[in-house]
């Protein structure tokens, strides 16, 4: 691959305000394959995310936006197709909760109706408005790719709790391969990536003992994760489409987890 076949084009990264997160990884991935990435984020900080990618000498532009409001997506391609002239690639990272908010952690018999309405709505429904909004403008174009940064966790595994996010990212897999089909014809592929255990700024104690138990034995980093987005945002994966790649350094595979090598 010639990881240099976006120049020209222009991608949307959503949810990139963290140093440390698959957004910012994502971001730095694109922009060095040629593109012109519009980063978003809730708060000002992402401006501090754009001018670490401008210092590399690449293009980046900063937009703040809170997707969880009504017309926000529809706002914000907008915006983002008015300050770099197009939108070729959309990879929607946004999700869990905003800087200073909380996650909420509930089993079943304990999640009422507004958690997971709330759940839901931050990491579904983002979703689908990004890219409804995003293919409305990539098929007069026909050419488009959009890869949603979906979990293991719903799609392929579960942990205790938090059952409203576990059902909103298996529906984004869902949501992923019925938009791929609908979009097939329009050049326009659709993607979904599910990391596993993966280090980050938020990762608690627990989770980073988790991911000290996968096979590779350890957590993945962002950059591995943007590594395979930015395989599918890549031109020359015009034949995949609608399909869910797993990155968890094969956390998903033991079916004997008392086996040791």
């Amino acid at each position: 691959m010639n990881y240099r076949t976006l120049a020209g084009q222009v991608a949307l990264v959503t949810g990139a305000g963290s140093p440390l997160g698959i957004g910012h990884a994502c971001a730095r991935a694109l922009c060095a394959g040629g593109a012109t990435v519009v980063v978003t984020s809730t708060t000002d900080r992402i401006h501090d995310r754009v001018a670490e990618l401008t210092a590399q000498r690449w293009t980046a532009i900063g937009l703040v936006c809170d997707l969880m409001r009504p017309g926000a997506a529809d706002g914000l391609v907008a915006d983002a197709v008015a300050a770099a002239g197009r939108l070729d690639i959309v990879v929607n990272n946004a999700g869990m909760v905003a800087v200073g908010g909380s996650l909420p952690d509930a089993p079943l018999d304990d999640t009422t109706d507004a958690m997971w309405q709330e759940g839901l709505d931050r990491n579904l429904t983002t979703c689908f408005a990004v890219t409804r909004a995003a293919v409305r403008s990539m098929r007069p174009q026909q050419y488009g790719r959009v890869v949603n940064i979906a979990s293991t966790s719903g799609a392929v595994q579960a942990f205790h709790g938090d059952v409203a996010y576990h059902a909103a990212k298996a529906g984004m897999l869902g949501f992923t391969r019925a938009v791929a089909l609908e979009t097939a014809g329009d050049g326009i592929t659709v993607n979904a990536v599910a990391p596993g255990w993966i280090a980050t700024a938020s990762s608690s104690a627990d989770e980073q003992a988790a991911g000290a138990l996968t096979p590779v034995g350890r957590s993945g980093t962002p950059a591995e994760v943007a590594a395979v987005v930015r395989f599918l945002a890549d031109p020359s994966a015009s034949f995949v489409t609608g399909q869910l790649i797993v990155a968890d350094g094969g956390n998903s595979l033991p079916e004997d987890r008392t086996w040791r090598p």
